[in-house]
């Protein structure tokens, strides 16, 4: 009887968890507050809360932030080595007199890019780059915007620092092999989804207005000489990922390899106090990036602690709940994506992340599976949600109401969801 009071108060601590998410409430402080919410409604020991809430999950948590920290560092240097400007002043080129060719080859790019490139301050230092290269040539504010961010979102099915994020709750999933095939397919999809959202707008592409466009976000088509950077050193926001698929290799030596590569290829390794001047500037401003994500992570992953230690008391309830078939659950999440919205319990980074941790703890199904089934909502967020701090940064740069950017994203994301949940059961589920 007590068990069952205590199932039930933690289902309505939830439940407000979600509206205080929803109402915008500080999310490093409601999962630090959840965190110990959960440990006394689920009459967890106090040594057990101790260790294994606020201790031991921080601890471990310390490799994953190393991966956020080398990923943030490779998307810095990226921009500031010149790599990325230079891709982009090649994208404008060649879609200069074809808007339409101009608007799916920064998709690409930017697809290409974040395939390693990570952090909120790498999506700014390109998205000023490549957001204006849309405008220039008529695409609208809110359609370009919507695009752009749903071309972030594509690959980071593939990106190692955001997997290593989820990966805290499913420790026994690995990057490589099988789930490397599935990252790809799951990446195509969602752009090949966001280039026809592009092509169904082709109508609204009004070169007239390109000016106009401009002029509200205050920027304009520049006229500086980029810095010209060898053609071969294209291929490195790529190369984390291919050392990965084609020897193995750990993500930080991957990243490492491609970091290194970019500043000797581009002639930042020239000169001592030239390279220690880049590496310092390049540290500083990578790490101040993600500052605050590694503490709000540290809040989470405290709350993801608190779960697993109450996982046993919602065994029972998700055995009679939740369908043993995997292709009818898999079904059903690609359906409930949208819960995944406003950090609800569909977005690990969000509410989610007691639904991850308690399906993780029940042993119902395994890591494998369950990565990937909770990875496809959470990415539907990461691409259309007002919650993600590039969004938001996007919404106040292109000056686009929160309205259309819900209205263009979510119904093209709900769509992917669905298929690449398919595409979960297919890879994982038989």
């Amino acid at each position: 009887m007590l068990s069952t009071i205590s199932a039930i108060l933690l289902l309505v601590t939830f439940a407000a968890f979600i509206v205080y998410v929803i109402k915008g409430g500080n999310l490093m402080i409601g999962f630090f507050v959840m965190a110990i919410v959960w440990s006394v409604v689920g009459m967890v020991p106090a040594d057990q809360v101790i260790q294994k809430v606020f201790a031991d999950p921080a601890l471990n948590y310390g490799p994953t932030i190393i991966y956020i920290v080398f990923g943030s560092w490779f998307g810095r240097v990226l921009v500031d080595s010149g790599i990325a400007p230079a891709i982009s002043e090649e994208t404008n080129k060649v879609g200069k007199k074809h808007p339409l060719l101009a608007g799916v080859l920064v998709l690409l790019v930017t697809a290409f890019i974040f395939v390693s490139a990570y952090g909120v301050g790498s999506v700014i230092a390109i998205g000023v780059i490549l957001l204006p290269i849309m405008l220039s040539v008529g695409i609208p504010r809110d359609v370009a915007l919507s695009a752009f961010s749903m071309a972030i979102g594509a690959p980071m099915y593939l990106n190692v620092v955001l997997y290593n994020q989820i990966k805290a709750f499913f420790p026994h999933a690995v990057y490589g092999g099988k789930y490397l095939v599935f990252g790809w397919v799951a990446m195509a999809v969602q752009l090949v989804a966001v280039i026809i959202f592009l092509f169904l707008n082709r109508k609204q592409i009004d070169p007239t207005r390109a000016q106009q466009n401009l002029d509200i976000i205050g920027a304009e088509v520049k006229n500086d000489k980029v810095v010209k950077v060898p053609k071969i050193a294209f291929v490195v926001p790529v190369i984390p990922v291919l050392m990965n698929m084609l020897f193995g290799w750990d993500a930080i030596p991957a990243l490492t390899l491609a970091t290194v590569l970019a500043m000797l290829l581009t002639g930042k390794l020239k000169g001592y106090q030239n390279f220690v001047t880049f590496l310092n500037k390049t540290v500083q401003q990578s790490i101040s990036d993600i500052a605050g994500l590694i503490m709000f992570l540290m809040a989470l992953i405290m709350f993801s602690g608190a779960a697993q230690m109450d996982a046993g008391r919602f065994r029972p309830l998700f055995a009679a709940i939740l369908p043993h078939d995997h292709l009818i659950l898999a079904v059903a999440l690609g359906i409930l994506a949208p819960l995944a919205l406003f950090r609800g319990p569909l977005h690990v980074w969000g509410a989610g992340a007691a639904t991850a941790a308690v399906l993780s703890g029940t042993g119902l199904f395994n890591d494998a599976f369950l990565l990937p089934l909770l990875y496809v909502p959470s990415i539907m967020a990461v691409s259309t949600d007002l919650t993600q701090s590039w969004n938001v940064w996007g919404l106040e740069y292109m000056k686009v109401e929160s309205k259309s950017f819900l209205k263009n994203g979510v119904a093209v994301m709900w769509v992917v969801s669905i298929i690449n949940e398919v595409l979960v059961y297919y890879f994982f589920g038989k």
